[in-house]
């Protein structure tokens, strides 16, 4: 794909100028985020998503088009799952509601960034590397089955290594000021809880790209398009959170499903790399993973929906890569 510099300026300052409008207009004020208000930001934000891909479509052609368009779906149902782990977050470090936006717009800026970064040194790996692509199949496949074991399983702020460290080296007071990072008492300068809870969303961030950008990869390998569905994942990531807050509990397998689909591009990637060696192994088209992808989204979704029915109280969990204790029992 052809990309000249001037549509990669246009593309970034197209997702900056999304960003400082929403800096400057929704997270200016902090308020409860009603479900008209985050309704019309998620469409929003979907409507531009989609546009983009038409315009890749109609410039580029079909192919890069359905690339576009199966990256954007792996990273819109990765970022659900994202979003569980936001929750929790949110939830154990009690954030009062109206500084929600504020920590989810800073987690987003901030996967903006890593994930540009992550997605320059994949693009350049997998330039010089063609292995590059076994190397990402395998942490997908690694994940992916981490994930299928412990996928009724919540992760704990307890399990972050960073924040178990501050915790124990910087002097923090237990009550929110704002959403202030750090106060002055007596004089001194002291920590409050929103360091912590900046150290666990960063941290997510980064263990988030570490998976999603190894699986955008897996369906189309032109970091144009990688880093622009990313992007346009990510900027209605926070819309999202707060549309969907009370039907993610009812996604009871949504994190199974991601497990089987982490696992499905781990194997695709594997498999593009032995094409290229033998070409009688057979290559999985883009459409094809499409399809795959939005099966196993379907059954998911349908599946916890009937789970629900059947048991109210059955609830949804985030999963976890390795199995440890669920935040209940560790009270």
């Amino acid at each position: 794909m052809d990309v000249t510099l001037l549509t990669w300026a246009v593309v970034i300052g197209l997702i900056t100028a999304l960003i400082v409008v929403d800096l400057l207009t929704v997270s200016r004020k902090p308020h409860d985020v009603m479900f008209k208000e985050a309704a019309i930001w998620s469409i929003f934000y979907i409507g531009v998503a989609i546009a983009f891909g038409v315009w890749v479509w109609q410039s580029a052609g079909s192919q890069f088009g359905t690339e576009y368009f199966a990256a954007y779906l792996v990273e819109k149902s990765l970022s659900v799952d994202n979003l569980f782990v936001f929750i929790i977050i949110l939830a154990q470090f009690k954030v009062p509601s109206i500084f929600h936006q504020r920590v989810l717009m800073f987690g987003v800026i901030l996967a903006l960034v890593l994930r540009a970064i992550f997605i320059a040194v994949g693009a350049a790996a997998l330039a010089a590397f063609s292995f590059t692509f076994v190397i990402f199949g395998a942490i997908l496949i690694w994940t992916g089955v981490g994930l299928f074991k412990h996928w009724d399983e919540d992760p704990s702020p307890e399990d972050n290594a960073l924040v178990r460290i501050i915790r124990k080296r910087i002097a923090m007071i237990d009550e929110y000021d704002g959403s202030k990072i750090f106060t002055r008492i007596n004089g001194k300068r002291i920590a409050t809880p929103m360091l912590l809870v900046m150290i666990a969303i960063a941290s997510t961030d980064l263990l988030f790209a570490l998976d999603s950008i190894p699986a955008t990869f897996g369906v189309t390998q032109e970091p144009f398009l990688v880093f622009a569905a990313n992007a346009f994942a990510l900027l209605g990531l926070r819309a999202l959170y707060f549309l969907l807050k009370g039907l993610l509990d009812k996604l009871v397998y949504l994190s199974l499903g991601l497990s089987v689909i982490l696992m499905f591009i781990g194997v695709k990637l594997i498999l593009t790399y032995l094409h290229e060696t033998w070409t009688e192994i057979p290559k999985i088209p883009t459409v094809g993973s499409l399809a795959v992808i939005g099966l196993i989204l379907f059954v998911s979704t349908v599946a916890s929906f009937v789970k629900v029915r059947k048991d109210p109280a059955a609830h949804a969990h985030a999963g976890r890569m390795t199995s440890g204790k669920h935040p209940e029992e560790s009270h």
